[in-house]
């Protein structure tokens, strides 16, 4: 399923207006995560309260917040890595406007009733990266999202080698 965003959310207010009515669809709920990242490495406070808005009942405690600081240090271009358009060739910078694809899963009767798990891609793995996500009424929260966090190829404009 593929997700369009015609602009990256900057503050809390202009996120919690994209999300607004969207985390019906876990699909939804997986793209926001990669705005709520991206704003993670332009402003720390205002990205943890996008990924708390994310997380529904279940709000990030410090080991969560740690976690997300230690995988984004000297990784900004990660969260954008995953949108159309973005390489390691071109400092992983997606075209506009910003489409994320988002795989369902290929074994769904893995996952216990009220949760699922979605695919997300990026041109710097070789693999599809899994999210779990949780349902709560008719709305999906994050659960289990530590391999978006991975470390993939780094931009060429970092790589000595490249």
């Amino acid at each position: 399923m593929k997700i369009t965003f015609s602009a990256l959310p900057k503050t809390s207010e202009q996120f919690a207006a994209l999300a607004d009515g969207k985390l019906n669809s876990p699909e939804n709920t997986c793209a926001l995560f990669l705005l709520a990242l991206n704003m993670y490495t332009q402003d720390k406070d205002t990205g943890l309260e996008a990924i708390n808005l994310l997380r529904g009942p279940r709000p990030m405690n410090g080991y969560d917040s740690q976690f997300i600081r230690d995988r984004l240090r000297d990784k900004s271009y990660l969260p954008l890595a995953y949108f159309e358009g973005a390489t390691p060739d071109n400092s992983y910078t997606p075209t506009e406007p910003y489409i994320v694809n988002v795989y369902s899963d290929p074994r769904p009767q893995d996952c216990e009733a009220g949760y699922i798990r979605l695919f997300l891609k990026t041109a710097g793995a070789d693999s599809a990266r899994p999210i779990r996500l949780r349902q709560k009424g008719d709305k999906w929260f994050l659960w289990e999202y530590s391999s978006i966090l991975s470390g993939i190829r780094i931009p060429a404009s970092q790589d000595p080698w490249a």
